[in-house]
């Protein structure tokens, strides 16, 4: 085998691991608050939680921190293709760490409140850690579906049918994780104490839910599991 041939087959094994590591970390995203709830529901906790932060004080508060750690792990080991990748995957790893080690304070009569042991006494602070960790979280995870997953070494006029149509996800996604972002911020600044029967519905679980779902079907479209590039 020539010195040519090793190289491209040594790039096809990066490239697929690569692949392989996108994959995983948008099927963390997707998957994690369905496997919360079930996994609450079957365990005695029948009614939705009013965040995904509050199945930290559940039975399920180990599978929640340690997706958390899992996705924090991944974006740190992620390099992309250059330095603005690395970076915002160091940032997305502390900031990970952060929601998941600094949990928010647990609602008083809600499922939580009932099946929690709390391993520390609650301080304001914590929660704000835990909010600003998440808000940050979200806006890297942001960054990357508008400003890093849309670059190419290619000028756009050249990019490939293929091409354009992940990039037209990846705008998607990042819209909806804005949206999402700044509908919770909505609620927590605005309608929370001014429509406090919106609680009933619990609009911070579905908002979280579904920016997740749009930031795991950003990261699965990277991964080229969808739009997957011809040979």
């Amino acid at each position: 085998m020539s010195d040519s041939q090793k190289t491209n087959q040594s790039e096809a094994q990066m490239l697929i691991s690569y692949n392989l590591l996108r994959r995983l970390i948008g099927c963390f995203g997707i998957l994690l608050p369905i496997v919360l709830f079930v996994g609450a529901y079957f365990m005695g906790c029948k009614t939705i939680e009013p965040s995904l932060s509050d199945y930290y004080h559940t039975i399920m508060r180990n599978i929640f921190v340690g997706v958390l750690c899992a996705v924090a792990l991944f974006m740190f080991t992620y390099k992309g293709y250059d330095r603005r990748d690395s970076n915002a995957g160091n940032l997305a790893c502390i900031f990970a760490l952060g929601v998941a080690f600094f949990p928010t304070h647990v609602e008083i009569g809600s499922c939580t409140s009932e099946a929690a042991t709390c391993l520390m006494p609650y301080k304001p602070w914590i929660s704000t850690v835990h909010f600003v960790s998440a808000g940050l979280f979200f806006s890297v995870l942001t960054y990357f579906s508008l400003f890093l997953f849309t670059r190419s070494s290619r000028a756009k006029a050249d990019f490939d049918k293929q091409k354009r149509k992940r990039n037209t996800i990846y705008h998607y996604c990042g819209y909806v994780m804005i949206a999402c972002v700044l509908l919770i911020a909505l609620y927590f600044f605005v309608l929370e104490d001014k429509m406090p029967e919106l609680a009933t519905y619990k609009p911070i679980f579905w908002l979280e839910t579904i920016a997740l779902w749009a930031f795991g079907i950003s990261w699965l479209t990277k991964g080229q599991l969808v739009c997957k590039d011809k040979k």
